[in-house]
C-alpha cells in the first residue's frame, strides 16, 4: 500500500502537521478539532490497494470504479458523503511534438481530500508545496486543494496551447513554402497528426468547462461558501485556453484547405505540361499516319521536295504550338 501513497499529511489551520500512520486514526484526528483535514495522494492504485482507502473514507462505489478504471471525461459528481471531480492534465512532448492527456481524480469530503493520479502528467508535489507555502489559502480546507489543482492544470493548458501555436506557425511556413521545397506527402501527414494533437487537447479541456462553471456559480456540497470567485477565475482561464485552441483548430483547417488547393494547382500545372507535349507530339504522328513510312519522294505522289517539305511543315507546326503553350504558361 505504501508504494501507491505518494504523500499523506494532516493540515491544521493551513499548516502541515505530523499525524498517525493509520488512515482511520488520522481521519478521526482531523475531524476532532474541526479546523484540520487529511490529504492523501495516490498514484495508479489497484482495486485491492484502493479498497482500504475507499472503506475508511466511505467513498461511493461508482466514484471508486471511475477512479480505478480511468479513461473518464472531465466531470463533477456529488454523492452523499463526498464530491468527486475528474480533471485531465495535458502534457506536451518537446521531442515528438505530441500532446498526451493523463487523468487526475479528487475526492472531497468531510475533512479529507483523496487524489488519485494516472500517468505522469499531473505531478501534485508542486501543487502541495505551493499550498504549504500559502497557509492563508490552505486553511480553507479541502476546497483550497481542489482549487489549486484546477488552477495548476488550467494554467498548464495555456502553456501547452502556446507550444501548439509555435508548431502551427512552423507548419504554416512549410505549407506556404515555394513549390518543390517541401515534401507534399510529408506535409499532409504532419497536418493530420497535428489535427490529432488538437483533438486530444480539446477532449481534455473542453468538457472541463461545465464542472468549473458549476463550482463558480452554485453552492456545491463540501465546497467552501466563499470559493466561487476563485473558481470563476479558473473558469475564465479555461475559457481562454479553449478559445485559443479552437482558433488553432480553425486555422489548421484553413491551412489544410490551402495545402489541398496548392496540391490541386500543382497537379493542374503538371497536366497542362503533359497535354502541351502530347499536342506537339501529335502533329508529326498525324502527318506520318496519313502518308505512312513507305514513300518515294511523296506525297501526291513522287514530288521531289515533298519529304523535306513535310518535315519542315511538322517542325513549323510543332514550333508554333510550343510558342503558343509557352505564352499561356502551360510550359
Amino acid at each position: 500500500m505504501r508504494a501507491v501513497i505518494v504523500d499523506c499529511a494532516i493540515y491544521r489551520d493551513g499548516r502541515r502537521t505530523d499525524g498517525p500512520a493509520d488512515l482511520s486514526d488520522a481521519l478521526e484526528e482531523a475531524r476532532a478539532t474541526g479546523d484540520a483535514f487529511l490529504w492523501i495522494g495516490l498514484h495508479e492504485p489497484t482495486e485491492k490497494e484502493f479498497d482500504l482507502v475507499s472503506s475508511e473514507f466511505g467513498l461511493h462505489p461508482l466514484a471508486v470504479e471511475d477512479a480505478l478504471s480511468a479513461h473518464q471525461r472531465p466531470k463533477l459528481e456529488v454523492y452523499d458523503d463526498s464530491l468527486f471531480a475528474v480533471i485531465k492534465p495535458v502534457v506536451y512532448e518537446q521531442s515528438s511534438d505530441t500532446v498526451t492527456a493523463d487523468e487526475l481524480m479528487a475526492f472531497i469530503g468531510d475533512s479529507f481530500v483523496v487524489t488519485v493520479r494516472h500517468g505522469e502528467g499531473a505531478p501534485l508535489a508542486a501543487v502541495r508545496r505551493r499550498l504549504e507555502a500559502e497557509p492563508e489559502v490552505l486553511k480553507h480546507g479541502p476546497t483550497a486543494v481542489l482549487y489549486a489543482i484546477s488552477d495548476a492544470v488550467v494554467d498548464h493548458y495555456i502553456e501547452v496551447a502556446g507550444e501548439l501555436q509555435v508548431d502551427l506557425e512552423e507548419l504554416e511556413t512549410e505549407v506556404f513554402a515555394p513549390a518543390g521545397v517541401g515534401d507534399t506527402k510529408s506535409t499532409a501527414s504532419r497536418i493530420y497528426t497535428f489535427k490529432r494533437q488538437i483533438l486530444e487537447f480539446r477532449r481534455a479541456a473542453g468538457p472541463l468547462s461545465s464542472p468549473m462553471a458549476r463550482l463558480a456559480s452554485a453552492d456545491v456540497p463540501f465546497v467552501h461558501e466563499h470559493s466561487q470567485p476563485f473558481f470563476r477565475d479558473v473558469s475564465d482561464h479555461l475559457t481562454r485556453a479553449n478559445e485559443y485552441v479552437e482558433g488553432l483548430d480553425r486555422l489548421l483547417s484553413d491551412i489544410l484547405s490551402a495545402h489541398l488547393a496548392q496540391v490541386g494547382v500543382r497537379q493542374n500545372d503538371d497536366m497542362r505540361k503533359i497535354s502541351a507535349w502530347a499536342a506537339m507530339a501529335a502533329v508529326p504522328t498525324m502527318v506520318a499516319g496519313i502518308y505512312g513510312m513507305n514513300f518515294d519522294h511523296m506525297p501526291e505522289l513522287r514530288w521531289v521536295w515533298a519529304y523535306p517539305a513535310v518535315i519542315a511543315l511538322m517542325a513549323a507546326v510543332v514550333f508554333g504550338l510550343y510558342r503558343q503553350f509557352k505564352r499561356r504558361g502551360w510550359l
